[in-house]
């Protein structure tokens, strides 16, 4: 039997050993919306928990429109043509916002993919947020966890503040777009650091797909509320990265919405656990780093049984990730899991990138993991998880290990969350 499976910008061959019994885990199928660009346009005259869009550029000098960077395959091309036809015809001077995180600057050639639209960009002002620029950013006390809330100037200060993002699962925040495209989106660095503390990320309620009791979740929406009047626009991709669903109006209201659809199709329940399971890092742009990469490993978690084998395909084709990840990688390699995870425990500010070697070092507690990638092998040694030359050979020796011939296989990586009803 063969699987594809998604791998930088196509597809690997996933050819199972003689035996093997497959489980692969797809999401449920929506059906494309057949006219997007009418729906969007729909999307903006009749809104949720708000005026219409054009109701809403009234009498405004300022708008700060948010876009997520490209870790996610946003579809703004769609998205921002009808929105800023509508803010610039009312007289109102338009800034997209780059929300990096702590994610690297584009070039402008990425900016311009970003964007989607070249008469877009004519008509507005591209920047970049910079999380480390403490100038640049905005001091607005702390939320009631004591987490500072330090925000991109641009988006405070401007007359009407609209995020646009895609909702798809998050490893640790739940449901990615809405207010996550605020935070860490345009925050400053001392509240990224704060959310992905090492208490944060031990919570067992961070976790992909739960919004209750999420402890980022808590005080993102308490950041909105300091904010005040936020706008978003919230799309659903299909596995073709077709959109599916669209919604705008209220942060909250349209992040709900497209939350619940999302939902429908994401999570799948396989009712048992597998000593093998075989998952991607989505193809690009999630697999372009090994950073990006961890995420598919601790999504597929949920259906890996108790010191199993969790074989992830990641082409990495920009390699490991930032220096400060990999300067915490290699503290995972030198302290081993449980001491790493022991040393980030009591810190009230993550170091920069190492809450992705915490979520690993999690990974690394409930099982093995293994890693097919093209990285060279300075790269590999930085991972600190074994990595294997064939698919095929990997899942064999796991069947072997375990004595079990069942194997989970996720193409999708963490678009998909399959969980295990028998742990309810």
């Amino acid at each position: 039997m063969t699987i594809d499976l998604l791998y930088g910008r196509g597809t690997i061959a996933l050819d199972l050993p003689p035996g093997a019994e497959a489980t692969v885990v797809r999401k449920r199928p929506l059906a494309p919306l057949a006219d997007p660009e009418l729906a969007v346009r729909k999307a903006y005259e009749h809104p949720l928990g708000c005026a219409p869009l054009a109701q809403l550029a009234q009498g405004r000098r300022t708008a700060c429109l948010v876009i997520c960077d490209i870790t996610r395959p946003v579809p703004n091309g769609l998205l921002l043509r009808p929105m800023v036809e509508t803010l610039v015809g009312a007289g109102v001077a338009v800034t997209v916002l780059v929300a990096t995180g702590l994610h690297r600057i584009g070039d402008a050639d990425e900016e311009a993919r970003l964007i989607g639209d070249a008469w877009v960009h004519d008509h507005v002002t591209v920047v970049w947020h910079v999380a480390t620029d403490e100038q640049s950013n905005t001091d607005l006390g702390a939320t009631s966890t004591g987490t500072p809330v330090h925000l991109d100037t641009r988006f405070v200060e401007a007359d009407l503040r609209i995020v646009l993002g895609l909702v798809e699962p998050h490893f640790m925040a739940g449901w990615s777009g809405g207010r996550k495209v605020i935070a860490p989106g345009v925050a400053g660095h001392q509240t990224i650091r704060t959310f992905h503390s090492g208490r944060y990320m031990a919570d067992p309620n961070a976790r992909a797909c739960n919004l209750v009791d999420n402890p980022l979740h808590r005080d993102q929406l308490e950041i909105v509320a300091r904010v005040g009047e936020v706008y978003g626009v919230d799309v659903v991709l299909d596995d073709e990265r077709r959109v599916v669903h669209v919604s705008f109006g209220d942060i909250r209201e349209s992040h709900a919405a497209a939350v619940a659809v999302a939902e429908e199709s994401c999570v799948v329940d396989l009712g048992r656990r597998f000593s093998t399971v075989v998952t991607t890092s989505a193809g690009q742009p999630l697999d372009l780093t090994y950073y990006q990469t961890i995420k598919g490993i601790v999504c597929a978690l949920g259906i890996l049984a108790p010191g199993g084998t969790l074989i992830i395909a990641s082409e990495c084709a920009e390699g490991l990730g930032s220096p400060h990840f990999r300067e915490a990688q290699r503290r995972l390699v030198e302290a081993g899991h449980v001491g790493f995870i022991e040393g980030v425990l009591p810190k009230p500010l993550a170091d920069i990138d190492e809450w992705q070697t915490q979520k690993q070092a999690q990974a690394m507690s409930a099982g093995t993991v293994q890693l097919f990638t093209s990285m060279n092998e300075s790269d590999r040694a930085d991972t600190g998880v074994e990595c294997v030359d064939s698919l095929t050979e990997a899942v064999a020796a796991s069947i072997a290990r375990h004595g079990d011939p069942a194997v989970a296989v996720i193409p999708e990586g963490p678009y998909v969350i399959p969980i295990s009803s028998e742990d309810r």
